[in-house]
């Protein structure tokens, strides 16, 4: 179920691009070709999210427990989660172009979900506890509405920065492209890596919570350029690391998913060059040709209405619920572990873009500058803190 419904995303991005560019070819009223071509992709995306409510469906009764405990069936979730806050978007505006820019990413994140374990597992015992389901889907539908306020802000702001000079801005924009280029490298090289089979095996000492040191194996799915702290390879016909991980980085996976993440700003790097290169020009350059009939003021408020509906849901999963579980679970509100840290830095940063565009009137790049940014906040907390940074929340 969840193969279709991604399925249905990819065909319903598809037709989303039709409505937006295939209008030229039609013998139709080009408005009338938008709303018609702009209606089937909704429905399609519409039915992939019954397909994919039904995945989580028959996947929590198979397992026992809401299908959000691990970082497959988190970001699959968010995927759910933002198709679902887009489908309430359109509704409101019926802009084709919205979904052209909002469901690649929500095919991106369950492609980024597939390349993790997919294995249904118990809940180790800190989980068992009816608050998981409460914070995280509550946190994840949060993010989910920021996703489109992510999209909405950047295409104000491809729609406004003007490419043919060399800005602050269009620099700033290219650092998003290439951040966006990062997670699609992930994911190619992740599948390429799977699909040859390639893994290498480490022998390391890993520091258990009471302090003890117990050798363990680590299994790396990709070449070692980083090898976890005094261990050795045991497969002596691949790669061997070129330095070992910091000493800060603690647990058993902590250097494996650092090595992955330079495989990833690497990859996407490679990839952002060679297409700067193929099109000997900025990569927003093209998709703003796109945006340029959009009424600006209108994207500004689309984007601003999504985070303003996604912010409230946001502040209850991610901290009143986190903390009342926390205190639950471990005694204590708050602990600063990096994962509170940072869905608290989150928390701030939509705060203030509530702030300033209430009270000082940020509208329009400003704004648009924020809701960009302030979800790459967002992808910094779920993959970088998750995947690197050792804490009380590594298990997810």
């Amino acid at each position: 179920m969840l193969l279709i419904a991604f399925i249905l995303y990819c065909v319903a991005t598809i037709l989303f691009f039709i409505a937006i560019t295939g209008r030229r070819f039609s013998n139709r009223n080009p408005q009338e070709h938008a709303e018609k071509f702009g209606w089937i992709a909704y429905i399609t995306a519409a039915v992939g999210v019954v397909c994919q409510a039904v995945f989580i469906g028959v996947r929590t009764y198979v397992g026992g427990h809401f299908p959000i405990s691990n970082m497959f069936e988190f970001m699959q979730f968010l995927g759910f989660a933002t198709t679902l806050a887009f489908l309430g978007i359109y509704a409101i505006y019926r802009i084709p172009l919205i979904g052209a820019f909002v469901m690649p990413f929500g095919i991106l994140v369950i492609a980024y979900a597939s390349v993790f374990p997919r294995e249904i597992t118990p809940l180790i015992p800190a989980l068992q506890s009816y608050w998981l389901q409460i914070h995280v889907t509550t946190a994840a539908l949060g993010e989910g509405a920021f996703a489109v306020g992510f999209a909405g802000g950047l295409m104000y702001l491809l729609r406004t920065v003007n490419q043919n000079e060399s800005s602050r801005s269009t620099k700033w924009l290219e650092f998003v492209m290439w951040v966006i280029l990062t997670l699609v490298a992930f994911i190619g090289m992740t599948f390429y890596f799977q699909g040859t089979g390639y893994q290498s095996v480490f022998k390391a000492p890993v520091q258990a919570m009471g302090g003890q040191v117990a050798e363990t194996e680590v299994k790396y799915d990709m070449p070692a350029i980083v090898g976890p702290k005094g261990g050795q390879l045991t497969t002596t016909d691949k790669m061997k690391p070129l330095f070992e991980a910091p000493g800060f980085m603690r647990g058993k996976e902590a250097a494996r998913k650092f090595n992955t993440m330079i495989w990833s700003v690497i990859g996407g790097t490679v990839l952002y060059v060679a297409l700067r290169l193929a099109t000997r020009r900025r990569l927003a350059a093209p998709l703003g040709k796109w945006v340029r009939e959009l009424d600006s003021d209108l994207v500004d408020e689309i984007s601003y209405r999504a985070v303003a509906i996604g912010f409230p849901v946001f502040t209850l999963g991610a901290l009143i619920f986190a903390m009342i579980w926390a205190h639950e679970a471990w005694g204590r509100f708050w602990g600063w572990d990096p994962k509170e840290v940072w869905a608290l830095v989150t928390w701030l940063f939509y705060s203030a873009y509530l702030h300033l565009r209430l009270s000082r009137g940020w509208q329009g790049e400003k704004s648009a500058w924020m809701a960009v940014l302030g979800f790459i906040v967002v992808m910094f907390n779920l993959i970088f803190v998750n995947l690197v940074i050792s804490g009380l929340h590594s298990y997810a």
